[in-house]
């Protein structure tokens, strides 16, 4: 595979890459650059996780050497989103979930590395270089910084904070290359890229993936099982939840639907090579079979496929997709219940 090739299948599917030309020159010169994503274990995992974790098995075929940080102190310094006496048994529970993710998604879950905050964040040189940090940067920075990610309020708690600077140290302490995240990220690895440098350390690259759209045209969130599809959902669940979704005929704007199937469903079936079938009675017109997802969009805006036939040739292909991580994860009803148990009563 040659420079061209691997600079496409790492940017492919991202809503951003700063820069790509930063990009192209990494992977001219080195032979297996490193990347990095961390994952704070705070709420159950859902589908706009997926659509994140698909593009691990982009950089594992690219040649990159991945590590997840299952971010475990991050997840209670944002205003203990998660409590300390079940921070073990949700970072576990990730980890499993984003190991089924990744193979689900054509990828051999071997070839990351996982590594949990605690491993290191209690001791020297983090603590060290985390206190330089914390002298450098104002109030006002950090929460511009971390605005999108961590819970925001008119007198925020120092957790908060400490968590953007943090995850800037993070990108240096695993020596990425590229840091990747999702777009609501972007603010804190622009300032990783402002202030890792002053500190002796590289300015990372950043790949950043576009975030879906919740079921009810808002914003995807794990406190709200309504607004999309959870991991452990199970057939009914999804059919229920994709017919009663918002997706008005020709409307691509906030259609949870349609960026399902762009962001996470076509994507898996290009990597089967498998297309994507809409069954229709001949009365209107017969099954229609997609290759690719632009053309379902056209036809969706031209009125050519109507919502009641996608929805449910939708919910089965999600329903497929997400099938082998929710056998792997409700094999493990003792995690579940350990980790959330304020769910599972």
């Amino acid at each position: 595979m040659d420079t061209a090739e691997r600079v496409a299948l790492v940017a492919r599917h991202t809503e951003e890459v700063v820069t790509e030309e930063e990009l192209r020159g990494l992977l001219e010169e080195t032979e297996e650059p490193t990347a990095y994503i961390g994952y704070a274990p705070t709420g159950e995992m859902h589908i706009g996780h997926f659509t994140t974790m698909r593009k691990l098995a982009d950089f594992v075929e690219a040649g990159l050497d991945v590590t997840v940080l299952v971010a475990d102190l991050h997840a209670h310094l944002d205003d203990e989103k998660s409590p300390l006496e079940l921070l073990d048994a949700r970072s576990e529970y990730y980890r499993i979930a984003i190991e089924g993710m990744v193979e689900a998604a054509g990828a051999d879950p071997d070839a990351v590395t996982f590594t949990r905050g605690t491993d290191y964040q209690l001791e020297e040189p983090y603590t060290l270089e985390l206190y330089r940090l914390l002298a450098d940067t104002t109030i006002s920075r950090a929460q511009r910084a971390g605005s999108e990610v961590v819970r925001q309020s008119e007198n925020p708690k120092l957790g908060g904070l400490v968590y953007t600077l943090m995850q800037s140290l993070d990108v240096a302490t695993l020596e990425a290359d590229i840091a990747y995240g999702g777009i609501d990220q972007r603010g804190i690895y622009m300032l990783a890229r402002e202030m890792l440098p002053d500190h002796g350390f590289g300015k990372p690259l950043c790949v950043f993936a576009p975030l879906l759209s919740g079921l009810s045209g808002g914003k995807q969130s794990s406190s709200d099982r309504s607004s999309g599809v959870f991991l452990t959902d199970d057939t009914e669940t999804v059919e229920e939840k994709i017919d009663g979704a918002y997706c008005p005929a020709g409307e691509v704007a906030d259609n949870g639907v349609l960026e399902y199937l762009q962001r996470l469903v076509f994507p898996i079936l290009g990597v089967r090579d498998e297309p994507f079938v809409v069954e229709r009675p001949e009365e209107y017109g017969g099954d229609l079979t997609y290759e690719s997802y632009e053309p379902l969009e056209a036809d969706f805006v031209s009125g050519d496929l109507h919502p009641a036939d996608l929805k449910p040739a939708a919910a089965a292909a999600i329903d497929e997709v997400i099938g082998p991580v929710r056998d792997r994860l409700l094999d493990r009803p003792d995690l579940l219940a350990r980790a959330y148990p304020e769910s599972r009563d």
